[in-house]
């Protein structure tokens, strides 16, 4: 039901995210970046949420340590939900790789 409800307030059952308008906390993580990289944020991206993430990913400063190849907790928390809700055990290597972990999300929900 809540569901059915979201989908109706987002406009329509699809997967409207290119479609949303940017966040304020999207905008503000963007113009930090463009200002530590010198950059302009191109007008086409800040049309909708994919545009500007989209350009975040392909500017935001690489982080040299360890970790950051590791999965948030977020990702980690829905993981293991989905994890109990399928009874099926989450592999070692996906605790280590956020790609893999976002690989294992997407083929199991």
């Amino acid at each position: 039901m809540a569901q059915n409800m979201r989908k109706a307030a987002l406009g329509g059952t699809s997967n409207d995210y290119h479609l949303l308008p940017v966040t304020d906390r999207q905008m503000r993580y963007a113009r930090a970046i463009a200002q530590k990289s010198a950059l302009e944020i191109p007008v086409e991206a800040q049309h909708d949420r994919k545009s500007l993430s989209d350009w975040i990913s392909a500017h935001k400063p690489h982080d040299p340590s360890p970790f950051a190849n590791y999965p948030t907790g977020k990702q980690v928390a829905f993981a293991e939900r989905i994890s109990r809700t399928k009874q099926r055990p989450i592999p070692s290597e996906c605790f280590r790789d956020r790609q893999l972990m976002s690989r294992w999300i997407d083929h199991n929900k």
